[in-house]
Parts: C-alpha cells; sequence; structure tokens
C-alpha cells in the first residue's frame, strides 16, 4: 500500500503486515524508529492519486447517481477509458 505519512502508525503498519501487505511511506518526522521506504515507489502514487482527481472530476460519478452497480461500474469504465486515451 502506498501512503502518506499519517499511514505510518505503528498500528497500521502491524495491520498490513498481518495482512501479508506492504507499506510505502516515509516516517513521520518524530518517528522514534523511521522503517526505511522506497522513494521511487512513492513518487509514482502520485499518479493513481491524480487518476482518481480526473475521475472524480465527472459529476455522475462523484455524486454517485447511478442506482445500480453495474450502470456505475461501466460508466467508472467509461470515463476511465476517456482519461486514458485523452
Amino acid at each position: 500500500m502506498a501512503g502518506d505519512k499519517a499511514y505510518g502508525s505503528v498500528g497500521i503498519r502491524t495491520y498490513l503486515e498481518g495482512e501479508r501487505a506492504g507499506l510505502v511511506s516515509p516516517p513521520k518526522k518524530n518517528a522514534k524508529n523511521p522503517e526505511p521506504y522506497d522513494k521511487e515507489f512513492y513518487k509514482r502514487r502520485n499518479i493513481v492519486e491524480r487518476f482518481f482527481c480526473k475521475l472524480k472530476d465527472c459529476r455522475r460519478i462523484a455524486m454517485l447517481f447511478d442506482k445500480l452497480l453495474a450502470m456505475f461500474e461501466a460508466f467508472v469504465a467509461l470515463a476511465a477509458f476517456i482519461i486514458y486515451a485523452g
């Protein structure tokens, strides 16, 4: 999981280890035992955040107008394709 500094707490790291998932986030400034992290992987999480921001620009997705899950998923797929192609 790639998260920001807020996800660097011991409790969250312990939970993710129990789920067999890793956390890639920089340690907080006040961390007593800062854990190492992959800086290059952390930089790339911005791509995903920008993609979700572009998806939320579409009012139909952000406001959840669709009543059926299938219609919502189809529109998210269509919007993702338009973002990718554009």
